[in-house]
């Protein structure tokens, strides 16, 4: 009993924060009442995709929110594989799930209705609406993906990011934030992205680009001779390990999986072209059927 309670002590939160708990509760509830709504209305989501969804979201809580925390805050290579849960796992297995029409169902219709007018009225609409166009540009989005790697591995940003409660908490809400962002950008069929829909050829140079420039800075991060990163000195390593040690894991973790998901999520982008390229065709092949039927039918009438 007394193993079971300390291993429980783990999953509690190491440094509680009550926007991470908000938030992943709203968006937990948010969705889990879409699918109550959406299967009483006989729309099913199959099995797969609610797994993934709440699968990255307990991942996001579960690398801010418990005492993984704590070894991420003590250890570079707990630290990178935070951020690559932050940045890359969980956003992708968010993204994959297609959530956009569940949690749409899951907000009260009176709600959207008085968000949709609050916005309206005060001019949010309008500038939100910009927002999202500067965001949709592939290049753009890329660099900022990859911009924010390079930008919080400065080693003396690292420092102070380290050391800092609130720029801690900016860097892990930065990378979670801009991961949903760049993977809904990259995976999300172009059918469902309305008119100002990415195409697919810019989406694989950005995905190509950002993971070759991933590879380069974990493979420098590795391969350098120094210890980079002092502040785990200053901070105390959770596990007695040597500083090259453990700064050579987590450029490990920097190179090789990022690279394996900009891989992934080519092959994800083929794939929606592909089923994109065989329903334009199917379309196209019935538009050619009704209209060679309409001479036929006409000729028939008496």
């Amino acid at each position: 009993m007394n193993h079971l309670l300390s291993g429980l002590a783990y999953l509690a939160p190491w440094d509680w924060s009550p926007t991470v708990e908000c938030v992943c509760a709203l968006t937990g509830a948010v969705y889990v009442r879409g699918l109550v709504v959406g299967g009483r209305e006989g729309v099913r989501c199959g099995f797969w995709r609610p797994c993934f969804f709440l699968l990255g979201l307990l991942l996001i809580y579960g690398v801010l929110q418990t005492y993984f925390d704590y070894l991420a805050s003590h250890m570079f290579w707990v630290h990178r594989l935070q951020h690559l849960i932050l940045h890359h796992l969980a956003p992708f297995a968010m993204v994959m799930a297609a959530p956009g029409p569940v949690l749409l169902r899951g907000v009260p219709a009176g709600l959207r209705r008085g968000l949709g007018l609050l916005a309206q009225r005060s001019g949010w609409h309008g500038a939100w609406s910009l927002l999202v166009r500067v965001l949709r540009n592939p290049y753009l989005a890329g660099l900022l993906f990859v911009g924010l790697v390079y930008f919080w591995l400065i080693p003396s940003i690292h420092f102070t990011a380290m050391l800092d409660l609130n720029r801690y908490k900016l860097m892990n809400w930065s990378m979670a934030v801009d991961g949903l962002l760049f993977w809904w950008l990259m995976l999300t069929p172009r059918r469902e992205q309305g008119l100002a829909a990415i195409p697919y050829g810019p989406r694989i140079t950005v995905l190509v680009v950002s993971g070759f420039l991933q590879l380069f800075l974990g493979a420098f991060i590795v391969m350098d001779p120094k210890a980079l990163f002092n502040v785990y000195a200053i901070c105390g390593r959770a596990w007695a390990i040597s500083p090259i040690v453990d700064q050579q894991t987590g450029g490990c973790l920097t190179w090789i999986p990022t690279a394996m998901m900009s891989l992934i999520g080519v092959l994800v982008v083929l794939n929606r072209m592909l089923h994109d390229s065989e329903r334009q065709e199917s379309v196209r092949s019935a538009r050619i059927r009704a209209a060679r039927q309409l001479p036929m039918a006409a000729a028939g009438r008496p």
